[in-house]
């Protein structure tokens, strides 16, 4: 028997996003610290589920979300500067240690997750020597415990994720942006450029205005010239990188490491030892990155909700923030007359996840196209993506979908 859902299907009372004269969208990078502690809290998820299920065969109540990332102290200097102080990264809130008598060694599950992270996503931390790790994930209440023994698995929470399709052109241009800039490729051709980088776009009418901060290693700069030089030089590469993807937009400005100041010597040049604002200037938290569709859209609705971290079996902070997102690009792909689509999933705690309060579309249609041409459609795929979101479950299990 097909189950009924409450979903809702209906117009939307904004203009779209690329209407609008004014668009801010903004990117942190591999390296930000708040990138560096919602990834390694997702990391630590992926690995708690993995370990769960290895020994219990399920996966265990946690929820590895309340991270933070406490900056180091570095003296960088051209040349070559040195770490003082290593950073420090605590993992927070609860998980399951012990099941039928069995203990997960959740801190070291934790720590050696982290350690895995750093080596394969920064080039110049040594996990070994520039971090110290601290373990504050404790037991969780015996009731949210107990959710995962019941038949059905319900919400954890009453929470909304909100996805929305397709990015604008600012938006892709943000995010394609800071992948050029943390290539592989481009390390490769300008390797003194750290993977701490942050991308703010502010967009007026046709008109868009980049400006970005890229964290310089300082044994790559042997004076001040020739950091304002490579500066200069990067600045040009990414202005012409941007050109090539335009498509709409007219004018482009963009502004590298703007805090700079060739007069005040070392102190007027953004360098790093270990290519991270973290050793030093700037700690980190989850959640205050990116959206899991790797933006933060100002012009957009967004959840405060962070994904990272949150555990991948009945916590609607990530399953249905992605989910939402997912629904939101399938429609916009397969229902013609959709120019633009805000995803709506609202739960309450305790129920099932594929019945959520309310699911809601509100969609910006293309002219001449009116709601009930699109309506049936709509209404279809998200009954659909419910229904079968057990399966979406098992991807977001295995790490299949980006958080942050």
């Amino acid at each position: 028997m097909t189950k009924q859902r409450n979903i809702t299907v209906e117009l939307a009372s904004s203009v779209p996003v690329e209407q609008q004269e004014i668009e801010l969208v903004e990117r942190k990078g591999i390296a930000h610290p708040d990138t560096m502690c919602d990834s390694i809290m997702e990391a630590t998820c992926i690995a708690l589920c993995k370990e769960y299920i290895e020994r219990f065969g399920r996966i265990l109540h946690h929820n590895i979300d309340k991270g933070m990332l406490v900056a180091g102290k570095t003296l960088p200097q051209p040349g070559g500067g040195k770490v003082i102080e290593p950073m420090k990264v605590i993992f927070g809130d609860r998980a399951t240690y012990t099941h039928n008598g069995t203990l997960i060694p959740v801190g070291e599950i934790a720590e050696a997750a982290a350690k895995k992270w750093l080596r394969k996503n920064l080039r110049f931390v040594d996990p070994e020597v520039n971090i110290i790790y601290q373990n504050e994930i404790k037991p969780g209440s015996p009731e949210l415990i107990d959710t995962f023994s019941r038949p059905v698995i319900g919400a954890n929470d009453t929470s909304v994720g909100v996805g929305h399709a397709p990015l604008t052109e600012t938006e892709r241009l943000v995010l394609a942006a800071e992948q050029y800039l943390n290539s592989d490729t481009f390390k490769c051709a300008y390797p003194e450029t750290g993977k701490d980088i942050k991308i703010m776009a502010f967009r007026k009418n046709r008109d868009l205005t980049l400006t970005a901060a890229i964290a310089f290693v300082d044994h790559y700069i042997r004076d001040e010239k020739m950091y304002f030089e490579k500066k200069q030089i990067i600045q040009e590469n990414l202005i012409e990188f941007i050109r090539c993807k335009q498509h709409t937009i007219e004018n482009i400005s963009v502004m590298l490491n703007t805090l700079d100041d060739p007069k005040r010597g070392e102190g007027g040049m953004y360098l790093t030892v270990l290519g991270t604002s973290a050793e030093s200037g700037d700690g980190g938290q989850v959640g205050r990155g990116n959206r899991v569709n790797g933006l933060i859209t100002f012009s957009r609705p967004q959840s405060l909700e962070a994904a990272a971290g949150k555990n991948p079996v009945n916590h609607v902070g990530k399953i249905y923030n992605v989910l939402s997102h997912e629904m939101a690009r399938r429609i916009h792909k397969e229902v013609s007359g959709v120019r633009e689509v805000t995803v709506y999933l609202c739960s309450q705690i305790g129920k099932p996840l594929d019945e959520p309060l309310t699911a809601s579309a509100q969609l910006i249609l293309e002219q001449g196209v009116h709601l009930e041409d699109v309506q049936e459609a709509v209404t279809s795929i998200i009954h659909v993506e419910l229904a079968y979101i057990a399966a979406f479950i098992e991807q977001l299990i295995l790490g299949k979908y980006e958080v942050c």
